[in-house]
């Protein structure tokens, strides 16, 4: 962002481009670091579809990347914003072509990607969760899950004292391990497994600092709520988070690893690219859950497309 700050109220668009879905949020910023949305949108664009285990990003991903981004140019610019900024993440940054593909963004569509570091993912994360959630005096542990690589920050409101990015978002996982439909008792094995030889600074850092609380933002805990929301088992309210009941969660969680993804399709307030991914990534939430001394979960709406508005803010 280069150093780039909000000096009188302005309209900016945001486009965060994930591995799973790219996501435009364009907002009135004012000088008191207030943000109004006006319009927000997400595009699912699969990017790592088939290149995430060699670190390339294939044709066909390039091509749909490529029509989402002059998608959400379009949209943001009925809004006359005074700059459209642009964050690429882990499947863009991981990619030998990485650089290739912003650059053919810049030239068809006249915007600049930046390539964030997944420490700069984790620390826009951050600014985006404190916007949503109060996170007081003690720790919490906040984990956002995405395609390519998923963020745990252990932060309170005053400060960060641990973050690390990991390359095990779901697409990543559903890559390098095959499943069954429905994933069988043994495959959860497995991925339980490589996540508690892949985790170990996390557990090292949990020790240390003692989160109680596990804060979830993006699309995994997004679909957790909606789906309870629409069960009216959460109560539906327009605050940005929610909290998840632990019994509920486990309920859910167990529900979701029988299904079939035909099933799954069916489920309301599950979108139907969140339906692939969901079951890696609840036995993902579960195990965390399973592994650490968490009593209270919540969901975050905000997450790093806010925290880019916070940090143009400030």
């Amino acid at each position: 962002m280069n150093g780039t700050s909000i000096r009188n109220s302005s309209t900016i668009a945001i486009i965060d481009m994930g591995t799973n879905t790219f996501n435009l949020l364009v907002a009135d910023v004012s000088p008191d670091k207030k943000f109004k949305i006006l319009f927000e949108n997400k595009l699912p664009v699969k990017l790592g579809e088939g290149g995430l285990s060699n670190n390339e990003i294939k044709p066909e991903a390039w091509k749909r990347g490529i029509n989402a981004i002059e998608k959400h140019v379009s949209d943001a610019k009925r809004f006359n914003p005074q700059q459209i900024y642009a964050f690429a993440t882990s499947a863009t940054r991981d990619a030998r072509n990485g650089k290739e593909f912003v650059a053919d963004i810049k030239k068809h569509c006249g915007i600049t990607v930046e390539i964030i570091t997944g420490q700069h993912e984790a620390e826009l994360i951050y600014l985006g969760v404190k916007q949503a959630i109060n996170l007081g005096n003690t720790y919490n542990l906040i984990l956002d899950i995405g395609g390519g690589s998923n963020e745990f920050i252990i932060a309170n409101n005053d400060k960060i004292v641990w973050l690390q990015s990991f390359n095990l978002g779901v697409s990543r996982l559903m890559q390098k391990f095959t499943t069954s439909d429905p994933i069988q008792v043994e495959e959860i094995q497995t991925l339980e497994e490589y996540f508690t030889v892949q985790l170990a600074p996390l557990f090292d850092a949990v020790q240390k600092f003692k989160p109680t609380t596990l804060i979830g933002c993006s699309g995994t805990f997004d679909s957790f709520r909606n789906i309870l929301e629409h069960r009216n088992i959460v109560k539906l309210t327009q605050d940005p988070w929610s909290e998840i009941p632990l019994d509920v969660f486990r309920e859910l969680h167990s529900e979701l690893i029988r299904t079939t993804l035909e099933e799954r399709l069916q489920i309301k307030g599950l979108v139907s690219i969140r339906a692939e991914f969901i079951v890696v990534a609840t036995v993902f939430v579960n195990f965390i859950l399973k592994k650490l001394s968490i009593t209270q979960m919540l969901q975050s709406s905000y997450s790093l497309k806010e925290g880019a508005f916070a940090k143009l803010a400030n």
